[in-house]
């Protein structure tokens, strides 16, 4: 059954600009990865430099081991690496932001 996973991650100062440019134009080797990954959808909100993702997965730390190495995420990542304030390297045990409520 797939996953439904709430992540959060920030902007530096000043890179709102360049985060949405870069968004404009996701390689397509990447779109191929993330999807070969079990990702089914990916949507990002931001406000001000707070930014909040949910992910559709089949099973998201099965994508983020797939994803770590992945000749086309690695520098997608080093790309982001200069725009949040703390990079995510896909080394750690991450399971999003925990849910607290959900509309019976």
């Amino acid at each position: 059954m797939p996953e439904t996973i709430a992540l959060h991650t920030r902007l530096k100062p000043g890179a709102e600009q360049e985060y949405y440019d870069a968004h404009a134009g996701i390689p397509a080797e990447l779109v191929a990865a993330l999807k070969d990954a079990g990702v089914r959808n990916w949507r990002i909100w931001r406000s001000g430099l707070e930014l909040f993702h949910l992910v559709e997965v089949d099973d998201y730390q099965a994508m983020r081991r797939a994803l770590a190495d992945h000749p086309a995420n690695v520098p997608w990542q080093a790309r982001m690496a200069k725009l949040l304030a703390v990079e995510d390297d896909y080394s750690g045990t991450d399971s999003g932001i925990p849910k607290v409520w959900e509309l019976p």
